[in-house]
C-alpha cells in the first residue's frame, strides 16, 4: 500500500530473450521507462547467474523465474545462490510442499547480498501455470476436470505455511486468494495481455488494469511489452492501463 492507501503495483517486463546481447539490447530500449525485470528460464540457462549481476549493475531489480521443484536441500542451495546473484524474487513450485517452500526461504536468506544493499530475496510459489485450464490440470494429475481457483487457493496454503513472501497466479484468482489469505502474501500476475491483444500459448489472461484492481502486486509483462513495435510505448500503455484502474499511479 502507498502512504495513503492505495495498492501499489509494479510492473516486471520479462527478459524472454536467448542471450544477453538481446537482453541488454531491450533493457537498452526501454531505459529509465523499468527498473524490473524477468529472467527466466531460457536466459538464465545461457548466461547464469552473470546475468542477474548484470542487472543489478545497471540498477535494475531482477526476478528469478525458474520455478525450482526438487527435494528441499537442493531447493536450498539454488535459492541461495540465486539470492546471492542479487535476485529479488525467486520462483518454486508449490507443489514441491510447505517443507520445500521453507527451505528455498532459508536458502535465499542465507544467500543475501553482504553489502547492505539488498533486502533480500523473496521466494514466490507458483501454483496454476496460466498456460493450464481446469481440464488439463485434471488430465495430468489422473484426476476429473478440476476447478482451477479452488486449486490454487489450496496451493497457495503451502505457500503461506512455507513462509513464501507470495505465490504465482492468473489474474482470474485474485479475489479467492485475497479473500483467503489477505496481505500475508503478495500475488504476481503473468498472461496479461492489452485489450485486444493476442493470448498466445495463455489459457487464463487478463489486461493489466483488470489484474492490478482485482489485487495483484506484481505484474509481468511479456510480449504484450517486448514484441510491440514500440516497447516503451507499449509499456506506458499498461501503465496507463493500470493508473486507471487504480486511479494512482504505478509503482
Amino acid at each position: 500500500m502507498t502512504a495513503g492507501g492505495t495498492p501499489q503495483v509494479t510492473p516486471i517486463v520479462a527478459l524472454d530473450v536467448a542471450d544477453r546481447a538481446a537482453a541488454e539490447t531491450l533493457v537498452t530500449t526501454l531505459g529509465p521507462s523499468c527498473d524490473f525485470y524477468k529472467v527466466g528460464l531460457e536466459l538464465f540457462s545461457a548466461e547464469g547467474p552473470a546475468m542477474v549481476s548484470w542487472l543489478r549493475s545497471a540498477g535494475k531489480r531482477v526476478f528469478v523465474d525458474l520455478k525450482l521443484h526438487d527435494i528441499p536441500n537442493t531447493v536450498r542451495g539454488a535459492a541461495r545462490s540465486v539470492a546471492r546473484a542479487g535476485a529479488s524474487l525467486l520462483t518454486v513450485h508449490a507443489v514441491g510442499g510447505e517443507a520445500m517452500i521453507s527451505a528455498a526461504v532459508a536458502g535465499a536468506a542465507e544467500g543475501g547480498l553482504a553489502d547492505g544493499e539488498s533486502a533480500g530475496c523473496g521466494i514466490l510459489a507458483v501454483t496454476v501455470l496460466t498456460s493450464l485450464d481446469g481440464a488439463t490440470v485434471g488430465a495430468t494429475w489422473g484426476r476429473p476436470p478440476v476447478d482451477v481457483t479452488t486449486e490454487v487457493v489450496r496451493l497457495a496454503g503451502a505457500a503461506v505455511a512455507g513462509g513464501a513472501a507470495g505465490v504465482v497466479c492468473s489474474g482470474h484468482e485474485l479475489a479467492a486468494l485475497r479473500g483467503a489469505y489477505g496481505d500475508r502474501l503478495g500475488y504476481l500476475v503473468p498472461g496479461l495481455r492489452l485489450a485486444g491483444g493476442a493470448s498466445h500459448d495463455q489459457q487464463r489472461v487478463m489486461t493489466p488494469g483488470a489484474a492490478a484492481a482485482a489485487g495483484a502486486t506484481w505484474l509481468v509483462l511479456g510480449r504484450a511489452v517486448t514484441a510491440a513495435p514500440d516497447p516503451v510505448a507499449a509499456l506506458q500503455a499498461v501503465q496507463g492501463d493500470v493508473a486507471l484502474a487504480l486511479g494512482s499511479q504505478v509503482a
